[in-house]
């Protein structure tokens, strides 16, 4: 009766003792370092509130373009970057079902036979000291071994590869997101160039004109060499800025196809001017910027993976117990193997724990929680470069729209000094110089009015993908 008493006192005493080792193998949640939010963002032309309306999963349909509606599609369909992206992910996924096994038991089966000879001289020879050097040896057996996760060691393994698996959700979501911005960036600029080719050749033709008219009053004797030679060089000029623009429309349309999958070699883009309008993008307000951004969610996702690998080797001080078992049959008779007297089998726990390692496991230790506080301050510089480009965006826009008006303006102002320098060299009041300067200038104001309009769209896209386009943890794949 004392024994089952002072057994009964010592697992009262060690059962505070075991707990207390426990929640010293246990992290505690980490939370990401904190990031001041604004209320507001600086940018923006107006208060956004909650219940301003999100970002569309397709927002590029805001720019009401068919045709980029369709590489869209063919961008989720056939883009190998994406498609290098989506097998990451499916890395991830096997590498978490990897981790996942290690809570589970470990079951072998193993059957052997063979023909072995033994030493005259063996020691202890097979089968007793008149055994024969030549016998069969059949063994056929099972094998289980468990790890009894005591001290969260397996937990924090799962736990630290299912936050690295929401991490890798979220990249591939970021990377869908940042082909889809390049593939609209992209094609607005191209659709920008059509324009300022559709300029280009109208100015060119106009110019050929002039050049014509000249050289028809030149022979003539009313216009001198002076005139028809600078209205010759303005109009070379212009052939020499049409074949640029028309080399740089060549790459913007070779980007398209590499993005979309296309063989640049086959893929073309038909020329054409649209008037695109530049969407109002719903900003929300700065703290849901955290729940918008796949980049933001990766980060965070990976502070709590390194936080689990801190505990993962805080439990490598502490001893493994394992249970195992193992039984079978084995025999040198293979025509009788599976009898009862054949029969093997071992059952039982094994506890084992290493005393020195010349400070590996510390220095391990040491290794996972300099990882945690570089996650931890890789988070706080994507949420800042976050709020960066969101306000540089605002920036752009704001200040485009209002350059935009000015740029008008200019245009409409070079128009009418085009036209009435004009008037005034068939009115003999003006040379043709002050009618090739007005030129120039009428060219130079609608290429600028042209290239902002451009940037202005431009920069929607940026603000749009700046805002995470749409995402947020648990939309759709």
């Amino acid at each position: 009766m004392s024994l089952v008493k002072n057994r009964g006192a010592r697992a009262w005493l060690l059962s505070p003792i075991a707990l207390a080792l426990i929640a010293c193998a246990q992290v505690a949640p980490v939370a990401p370092p904190r990031v001041e939010v604004p209320p507001a963002y600086k940018g923006a032309a107006t208060p956004a509130s909650r219940d301003e309306s999100r970002i569309s999963l397709n927002w590029w349909e805001l720019y009401g373009d068919e045709e980029l509606n369709r590489h869209q599609a063919e961008l989720l369909e056939r883009s190998p970057d994406l498609a290098s992206a989506l097998a990451r992910h499916e890395q991830a996924q096997a590498a978490m079902s990897a981790v996942r096994s290690t809570q589970a038991p470990t079951v072998g089966v193993g059957l052997g036979a063979q023909r072995l000879r033994q030493s005259e001289l063996r020691p202890l020879r097979v089968l007793g000291p008149n055994s024969p050097d030549r016998y069969n040896s059949a063994t056929a057996e099972l094998d289980l071994s468990y790890e009894v996760d005591l001290w969260g060691r397996v937990r924090q393994r799962v736990a630290a590869g299912e936050a690295e698996l929401r991490a890798a959700d979220a990249d591939l979501q970021g990377a869908r997101l940042s082909l889809q911005a390049q593939l609209a960036d992209s094609w607005l600029a191209l659709r920008g160039a059509d324009a300022e080719l559709s300029l280009l050749r109208e100015t060119l033709t106009s110019y050929e004109r002039a050049v014509e008219l000249l050289d028809a009053r030149h022979r003539q004797g009313i216009s001198s060499g002076l005139d028809l030679a600078r209205a010759q060089g303005q109009a070379d000029a212009t052939r020499s800025q049409l074949k640029q623009a028309q080399a740089r429309r060549a790459v913007l349309e070779h980007s398209v196809a590499a993005l979309i999958g296309a063989n640049a070699s086959t893929f073309s883009v038909a020329p054409r001017v649209v008037k695109f309008t530049t969407p109002a993008i719903p900003v929300g307000l700065p703290s849901e910027l955290l729940e918008r951004r796949p980049d933001i969610r990766a980060a965070k996702e990976r502070v709590s993976a390194a936080a689990a690998s801190v505990g993962v080797a805080k439990a490598a001080f502490f001893p493994a117990l394992t249970l195992g078992a193992q039984g079978g049959f084995q025999s040198s008779d293979f025509s009788r193997f599976i009898e009862a007297p054949n029969l093997f089998w071992a059952i039982g726990p094994s506890l084992a724990v290493t005393l020195f390692d010349g400070g590996r496991r510390k220095a391990e230790q040491a290794r996972t929680e300099a990882v945690l506080d570089e996650a931890g301050q890789r988070y706080r510089g994507v949420v800042l470069g976050a709020f960066q480009q969101v306000e540089d965006q605002l920036a752009l826009l704001n200040n485009y729209a209002d350059a935009a008006a000015s740029e008008q303006a200019a245009a409409a102002s070079a128009n009418r000094a085009l036209e009435m320098a004009e008037s005034r060299y068939r009115g003999g009041a003006a040379n043709y110089l002050d009618v090739l300067t007005a030129q120039t200038a009428q060219l130079l104001a609608r290429r600028a009015e042209l290239d902002l309009l451009t940037r202005q769209r431009r920069a929607s896209v940026q603000l749009i993908r700046a805002l995470g386009g749409g995402w947020s943890p648990g939309a759709e794949a």
